[in-house]
C-alpha cells in the first residue's frame, strides 16, 4: 500500500471508528450543570488522553502481543468482529455498547469531571480505536507510514476537540436526521474496514499454513 493510500485509510478508519459525533450527546448528557467553558476544557483534556492511549498502544501493541502470545492474525480477527458489531449499530443509527454502556454514561452524569473517564476512556479511545490503531500499525510499511499513522491519530483527537468544543453551547446546530444519516454511512465503511481486515487475517493465515511449521 504507497504511502497516500495508508494515510487516506488510517484517517478515515479511526475518524469512523472514534466516531466524535456519535458521542456528543452523552457528552452533554453527563455535564448538564458545567458551563461550556468547563466542557471545553474536559474535551481538550480527554482528546489529549485519546491521542496518548491510541498512540501508545499501536506502537506497544506488537509487544503486548508478544508477552501475552498472541499472533497476529488472531488479533485481527478478533478486532474486525468487534469492529462489524460497533458497525452494524451505527447503521442502526445506534451507539454501540462497545463504546460505552448506558450504565458509564449514567455514572459519568454524577462525576465532577468525565474528562479521562467516560469521555476518553472508552467513549472516543475504546476498544474499537484501540484495535484499529494496533491493526494499522501492523500494516505500516515502514517508520515514514508509522509517523503518518501518529500524523492521523493526532488530527482526528484535534479533530474530535474541535466538534466537541462546537457542541460545548449546547449542539443546537446538530440536525438528528444528519446525525442518522452520518451514522449510517460510516457504519458502512466502519463494516468494509472490518471485513477487510477480517480478510487480511485470512490472507496471513493461509499463507502460515502452506508454509507449515518449518
Amino acid at each position: 500500500m504507497n504511502f497516500t493510500a495508508y494515510m487516506l485509510l488510517a484517517a478515515s478508519s479511526l475518524f469512523v471508528i472514534v466516531d466524535p459525533l456519535a458521542a456528543v450527546p452523552a457528552f452533554l448528557a453527563m455535564t448538564p450543570t458545567d458551563t461550556p467553558e468547563q466542557r471545553i476544557r474536559m474535551a481538550r483534556l480527554a482528546c489529549c488522553v485519546t491521542a496518548g492511549v491510541l498512540i501508545v498502544f499501536s506502537a506497544a501493541g506488537k509487544w503486548i502481543f508478544k508477552f501475552l502470545g498472541i499472533t497476529m492474525p488472531a488479533f485481527q480477527l478478533a478486532s474486525s468482529i468487534v469492529l462489524l458489531l460497533v458497525a452494524l449499530d451505527m447503521l442502526r443509527a445506534q451507539r454501540s455498547r462497545v463504546h460505552e454502556t448506558s450504565e458509564e454514561t449514567a455514572a459519568g452524569a454524577g462525576k465532577s469531571d468525565i474528562a479521562v473517564t467516560p469521555l476518553a476512556i472508552p467513549m472516543l479511545a475504546g476498544p474499537g480505536a484501540i484495535s484499529t490503531a494496533i491493526l494499522l500499525h501492523n500494516q505500516a510499511a515502514g517508520m515514514g507510514q508509522r509517523v503518518a499513522l501518529y500524523v492521523c491519530i493526532i488530527a482526528v483527537s484535534l479533530a474530535s476537540f474541535l466538534i466537541l468544543r462546537l457542541s460545548a453551547r449546547g449542539a443546537r446546530w446538530l440536525s438528528p436526521i444528519a446525525m442518522n444519516i452520518t451514522a449510517r454511512i460510516m457504519g458502512l465503511l466502519l463494516a468494509a474496514v472490518a471485513i477487510q481486515f477480517m480478510l487480511n487475517a485470512v490472507k496471513e493465515l493461509k499463507v502460515e499454513w502452506f508454509q507449515g511449521p518449518g
